[in-house]
């Protein structure tokens, strides 16, 4: 196995179980214990995990992958949630959506709605985006159209920022606004690992009359470098359950309609 590939292994088992021994990651991935130690070593060195005594667990912020690093983590979560968030756009509406993994599932799903196939051109969603591999994927879906702003290209999120960006927004108006986050926190709202980033979801939650925010129970209660929506502006925060539920909880108390998928 390839050394950038056991970091990704040793990620995922991270992810997915919180804290793991050096002894547990020896018998999953069939590594020395001092190749895995050496590995935790740099993963912590990064930020990627925090190291513990005898093992690693997740970090307690919120931080973004290196794209070699990026894996399918909490798919099934994700893939929910992001079918249950395409099924709240109504046919016509104009929705913005940055970019993320789950957003781009959004993407996926609202367009291949079977109640959107052969509606007349007035009455299909327009779908505006920053994010390249979500209007690529949507190029080739006429049943909803798709307006992409311009800006620079970050190539660890395929998300365009930027002036330009900034002022092909700005000349919009969206009914919608279904927005991905790093973390979700209940004092501090949704958040984002890059400001170039934030900035554009900022711009499309204020463009919005409604906005959705997405993500799994891993990104509640923590907290990234950039905010870009309060509490109080999140309309609908669509989740699942699992460990950080508690911030759900406090979203609901606070008159924010969440749904758990």
């Amino acid at each position: 196995m390839r050394k950038d590939e056991r970091l990704t292994q040793i990620l995922q088992v991270v992810a997915d179980h919180g804290d793991v021994s050096i002894a547990s990651l020896v018998d999953t991935l069939g590594a020395s214990p001092a190749t895995i130690r050496r590995d935790l070593e740099e993963l912590a060195g990064q930020h990627l995990v925090l190291r513990t005594r005898g093992g690693a667990r997740p970090a307690d912020v919120a931080y973004e992958l290196p794209f070699k690093y990026k894996t399918a983590r909490q798919a099934d979560e994700k893939q929910r949630i992001a079918a249950h968030a395409a099924s709240l756009v109504r046919c016509g509406e104009v929705v913005g959506i940055n970019g993320g993994t789950t957003t781009s599932l959004v993407a996926e799903h609202l367009s291949t709605r079977d109640d959107l196939q052969g509606l007349p051109e007035g009455e299909r969603p327009v779908v505006v985006t920053n994010a390249l591999n979500i209007a690529n994927q949507l190029s080739v879906r006429p049943q909803v159209r798709t307006v992409v702003c311009g800006g620079t290209a970050r190539a660890l999120s395929y998300e365009l920022i930027g002036p330009l960006a900034v002022q092909t927004l700005e000349q919009l108006t969206l009914d919608t606004a279904i927005l991905g986050a790093n973390a979700v926190h209940p004092e501090y709202g949704a958040m984002a690992h890059h400001e170039g980033e934030a900035e554009i979801s900022r711009l499309m939650a204020r463009l919005a009359r409604r906005v959705i925010v997405v993500a799994d129970s891993s990104k509640l209660g923590r907290s990234a470098l950039a905010r870009f929506v309060d509490p109080q502006d999140i309309t609908v925060l669509i989740t699942t359950s699992g460990p950080g539920s508690e911030a759900a909880d406090e979203y609901a108390e606070a008159g924010t309609e969440v749904h758990r998928v």
